[in-house]
């Protein structure tokens, strides 16, 4: 069958079959999810290299990462196409209206996982992140990490946006005016977190060894390097429930988790609440110096 999402008429294939077989939601279901959250999808993700999540069978069966722009891809879809090394060139889409988003969805992508930066100028990111996931269900510490990141931001004049990831913690973003390049910023977040885990040892720690952690929170600040991604805001995750991964107000968090929102209810928690990371790029903010 045939949609037309704005001046695009795209065809959708077999919308009838069931992608979250514990909660009978189907293809056709997330497409027409993607094609209403889009207007307020498309501006976070837009001139971001995208790389689809795809489950084909559905997500009782395993999926699959493409990063690699399909040969099929439409004309009209655009793309970007970098070096990664060894002179080794990748194509990858760019997600830059809601007619890609669907044409994205109908590939039987669930999820989509988007770079730090944008076209134009892939070596200088627009976002610095930290990824906090819980060592077990706690998700009260998850906030805690959170909150802690957020003052110490503030304490420095900078800018703090969070969000649910749909899987188990939270993510902090910061943005940047892209005056720094990716192993500044990396180095940048990896003090920060160092900071903290200092100064609170009992619950943070920034060891890589998963066995050295204990019952601490991993500060993950690894994700900032060229070519790193995260999930999309408003992408859907291939679990139980179809959560989605959301911004959220800072006042939120002490009554959810990380799966609070889902396919079924974000539209309506943005109609009634706005979009908190609309404009977003307005705040962004160079780096400055870590206070002791």
């Amino acid at each position: 069958m045939q949609i037309d999402v704005g001046s695009r008429e795209i065809k959708v294939t077999h919308t009838d079959k069931v992608l979250f077989p514990g909660d009978g939601i189907t293809k056709g279901e997330m497409i027409d999810y993607y094609r209403r959250v889009a207007d307020v999808m498309v501006p976070l993700v837009r001139d971001r290299p995208l790389t689809m999540q795809r489950y084909p069978d559905g997500i009782d069966r395993p999926g699959f990462f493409q990063k690699e722009a399909p040969y099929y891809l439409p004309e009209w879809i655009r793309t970007v196409t970098f070096e990664l090394h060894e002179g080794r060139k990748q194509r990858q889409i760019l997600c830059d209206d809601a007619a890609t988003l669907v044409w994205i969805a109908n590939q039987d992508c669930i999820t989509q996982h988007v770079w730090f930066s944008r076209a134009g100028d892939l070596e200088h990111p627009d976002q610095l992140i930290f990824d906090l996931d819980p060592p077990d269900d706690d998700f009260d510490l998850v906030r805690f990490a959170a909150r802690t990141i957020r003052a110490k931001l503030q304490d420095m004049d900078m800018p703090a946006f969070v969000k649910t990831t749909g899987s188990r913690g939270l993510h902090v973003v910061v943005p940047l005016d892209r005056s720094a390049g990716f192993d500044e910023v990396r180095a940048w977040a990896r003090a920060l977190a160092e900071k903290l885990a200092w100064s609170i040892p009992d619950s943070f720690t920034t060891e890589l060894r998963k066995e050295a952690r204990g019952h601490r929170l991993f500060i993950d600040y690894t994700r900032n390097a060229y070519g790193q991604t995260s999930v999309a805001p408003y992408t859907i995750r291939a679990k139980p429930g179809a959560p989605v991964a959301t911004p959220v107000e800072w006042d939120e968090l002490d009554g959810i988790n990380s799966q609070s929102y889902n396919i079924r209810i974000v539209l309506k928690r943005i109609a009634e609440k706005g979009e908190p990371w609309k404009n977003m790029e307005q705040y962004a903010t160079a780096l400055k110096p870590i206070k002791k």
